[in-house]
């Protein structure tokens, strides 16, 4: 796979961010032409030859070692996420091979929705795959996400919180600070796509929402990636109104790719109040229309 067009727009737009002054360089021509780092900046501060930095921001990062990589990833300031991103798109440059990741489960195991349902009604889970498809989820996990659920979907396909977010007029209601949430949404596709760049589904889902959403197509052309690890959500839901949400993502390794997300509001809150309520909807409203075990594309 030819990787040359991620890696150059990559490393192209976390040079741009970055000011000399942020890269303790002195920015002494006032009729400085770029914002960002010069290519020669960069070199210098990974010590490297500019020959050879030019080569690598042309995209080809095949063969480059760790310690290259480990410098260029200071040079360029980047966070973990970012560092563990360029590491991948290196992985998938390099000749001849193809990355060994082991195939997301085609459906989620009987033991892993046990678990979500003895989490009861007072914690909403669901289970995500890397592409943000919402695979599976306990009751309540179920009603609080309904919204994403009932977002249109090709025949055979999980419901998914990008194609909601991006193509579904209800998402800017839903999620308060909308903004955020499709920054999220893309980030972590983009930061997936470097980890499984021969997913065919995602390369699919990607050119739909580039297609049909320009707000999406901007987001992607940023290059962001994040580690979407533990935070809060902050959403208004259509029948219980308001929730600031923490969550946790915890990872499965018995089935690498998918990762179980819990959400929790603090004791006595008013989202705890709110949770309750979803959770009495929730049982006279009762839908599977989030599957137990959607199959994957």
């Amino acid at each position: 796979m030819d990787n040359r067009d991620e890696v150059k727009d990559f490393l192209r737009t976390r040079r741009a961010r970055l000011t000399p002054e942020q890269a303790g360089l002195s920015a002494f021509a006032p009729n400085r032409r770029v914002p960002g780092l010069k290519r020669g900046e960069v070199a210098d501060l990974a010590g490297v030859s500019v020959e050879y930095y030019a080569q690598l921001e042309r995209g080809n990062l095949a063969g480059v070692s760790d310690s290259v990589l480990d410098a260029l990833a200071r040079a360029l300031q980047l966070d973990e996420a970012e560092r563990t991103h360029l590491a991948d798109l290196a992985r998938a440059a390099a000749p001849g091979t193809r990355p060994r990741r082991k195939p997301t489960p085609a459906q989620v195991r009987p033991g892993v929705q046990r678990l979500l349902d003895l989490m009861g009604d007072s914690v909403p889970a669901i289970v995500n795959n890397g592409r943000l498809d919402l695979l599976t989820a306990n009751p309540l996990g179920r009603a609080l996400f309904a919204p994403v659920d009932a977002t249109p979907h090709p025949p055979g396909t999980p419901p998914n919180h990008a194609r909601f977010t991006f193509l579904d007029d209800r998402a800017r209601d839903f999620w308060i600070d909308w903004d955020r949430a499709a920054d999220d949404s893309v980030s972590q596709l983009r930061t997936e796509a470097g980890r499984d760049p021969y997913d065919r589904a995602l390369t699919d889902l990607v050119g739909e929402l580039s297609t049909r959403s320009p707000e999406f197509r901007t987001r992607w052309a940023a290059h962001d990636v994040r580690l979407h690890r533990t935070g809060r959500k902050h959403l208004r839901h259509p029948v219980v109104g308001e929730l600031h949400l923490d969550f946790e993502v915890l990872d499965l390794p018995a089935d690498p790719g998918l990762t179980v997300i819990t959400f929790t509001t603090p004791t006595g809150s008013p989202g705890e109040d709110a949770l309750r309520v979803l959770a009495s909807w929730a049982a006279t409203h009762a839908t599977d229309g989030i599957s137990r075990t959607t199959r994957r594309p």
